[in-house]
């Protein structure tokens, strides 16, 4: 179980958010996976803003995955010390905290993944699996 696989690797700058939203976007029109873009949007939008505000590095890759039941879209860094975890949202903050649950109740399934260079632990990637299925109920 293969799949087609994308790579979009950009700077941690504020704009790489909307850079990767463009990007999901195009690779599931191309893919025929048009029910899927609104939740890969907003999904890959708060990933990728996570890593921006929070992770210490000078870029991030986005990596998706297309089979034929799902889209696996995976946000990596090269920063293993600065793990994500779910917190309270913030009410007068803006929408802090907020972003992976949003992602958890978007997505089929998501959760985290360490990189690995040989025993070296070098970074990890967040991810979230969609499914056409999953989409028609949002």
């Amino acid at each position: 179980m293969r799949g087609d696989r994308y790579t979009l690797t950009a700077p941690t700058a504020p704009s790489t958010a909307r850079l990767a939203r463009e990007f999901v976007t195009a690779t599931l029109v191309a893919a025929e996976r048009r029910l899927l873009i609104e939740p890969a949007r907003l999904c890959v939008s708060d990933t990728v803003a996570n890593v921006v505000r929070h992770a210490r590095v000078p870029e991030l890759t986005v990596e998706m995955t297309v089979h034929a039941e799902n889209v696996v879209v995976a946000v990596r860094d090269d920063d293993p010390g600065r793990l994500p975890w779910p917190r309270q949202a913030v009410g007068g903050r803006g929408g802090d905290g907020r972003g992976l649950a949003l992602v958890r109740r978007l997505s089929h399934a998501s959760g985290v993944t360490w990189v690995w260079d040989g025993l070296d632990l070098v970074g990890k990637q967040v991810w979230f699996e969609l499914r056409e299925c999953a989409a028609l109920a949002v």
